[in-house]
């Protein structure tokens, strides 16, 4: 040992404890592989899906009148209450349109009102023609008796007559135009009501509001843009009324049936396992994809701050008890295991049957058996 120490080659002298260390760290290491012995469990059968989160109403901001965006109240994510105005926009044209038709009721008002004098003028001429007929009425019946009396002549008679016909058609006459002095005044009055309740309807569509209590999704216009009639500016949701929407594949369709339960996972909500339930099947296939569409409504706990989330979903369509299962970790591929010998301290790549499944676990039919140990892969 002195010999080797004075050639250089002290190494060698450190070879056995460098052996030993290896031995004790790899029989370590080898303690904490990950090892799972095959048992028996009930085992659910489902039917795996993906799925998209999804409000199920949506509603469309429209714009209701042509002009400039001034003020965008409504930010994505934000609640909105029922009527809440989101949108401003430019209303200086049916401002004014709404003080002309203000000031032309006001007028209507006061022209058909107690103290109109348009209508006091007509009274007056109506009350003047009265008294006119009154006179020359009594006038025309005291040149009748007159003329029975043969005490006048046939020219006054006939004066008198006249001026009495004059009074009777002048009377009728005044009493019709008030007639017509207050149905128009009527009419103006309550065309030009009219006309200021669809300013004031047409200045109230400058401020766009909101239909329904939820979220905004989204927004697509911003303060200084021009905005058209009918173009849609905002996206809104009810965010307590979520439903999922399923693509299932062709060949498992038929299995899946309205009412099955379902187990729903969200990569949001990692550590949350929900709960749905089948609630309509479509029977048209999407060719694109080679699904069908499958909707499901939430049973319980309700992931309602997000939309459009995708989600994996297993439709459960059966239980079965005593099945031979292991994780589905610790599949190699889609068909194989790793079997671990403990006295050789190796493993053994088996090629195995599958029966049903979930998110978790897969049940074994064939190439492994009861307490055998595996191997996770790494």
């Amino acid at each position: 040992m002195k010999n080797l120490w004075q050639k250089g080659k002290w190494w060698l002298l450190a070879l056995p404890l460098l052996a030993t260390a290896l031995f004790f760290y790899f029989r370590q290491k080898k303690s904490q592989l990950p090892l799972y012995q095959v048992e028996r469990k009930t085992l659910v059968e489902s039917v795996y899906a993906s799925a998209t989160l999804l409000p199920q109403t949506e509603y469309k901001v429209f714009a209701n009148a042509d002009g400039t965006l001034l003020q965008k109240r409504a930010s994505e994510g934000a609640p909105v209450r029922a009527d809440e105005v989101l949108f401003l926009i430019d209303k200086t044209d049916p401002s004014l349109r709404l003080n002309t038709a203000r000031q032309a009721y006001l007028l209507a008002k006061e022209n058909y009102g107690k103290e109109s004098p348009l209508l006091a003028e007509m009274r007056l001429a109506l009350a003047n023609a009265k008294i006119q007929l009154e006179n020359d009425s009594i006038n025309w019946l005291r040149f009748q008796n007159l003329w029975a009396q043969k005490a006048t002549s046939q020219v006054e008679y006939d004066r008198s007559r006249t001026l009495y016909q004059n009074s009777q058609n002048n009377y009728a006459l005044q009493k019709s135009r008030l007639a017509k002095l207050e149905n128009d005044l009527k009419f103006n009055l309550e065309n030009s009501q009219n006309q200021m309740q669809l300013s004031q309807k047409q200045l109230e569509d400058y401020a766009v509001r909101s239909f329904i209590e939820g979220v905004v999704l989204e927004t697509y216009k911003e303060e200084g843009e021009s905005v058209r009639r009918g173009e849609v500016l905002a996206l809104l949701a009810d965010p307590k009324r979520v439903y999922l929407r399923l693509e299932v594949d062709e060949l498992d369709i038929e299995r899946v049936k309205i009412g099955q339960p379902i187990l729903v996972k969200l990569d949001v909500y990692k550590d949350t396992l929900f709960k749905a339930k089948v609630s309509k099947i479509y029977y048209r296939l999407n060719k694109q994809n080679q699904s069908f569409r499958v909707d499901a409504e939430f049973e319980g706990e309700v992931p309602n701050r997000f939309s459009g989330l995708t989600a994996e979903a297993n439709i459960l369509i059966q239980e079965k008890k005593d099945a031979l299962v292991v994780p589905k970790t610790y599949l190699l591929g889609k068909d194989s295991l790793l079997v671990w010998d403990k006295e050789s301290q190796s493993t053994q790549a088996k090629r195995i049957e599958k029966g049903i499944e979930n998110f978790e676990w897969v049940e074994i039919l064939s190439g492994i058996e009861e307490k055998q140990t595996l191997l996770k892969p790494q």
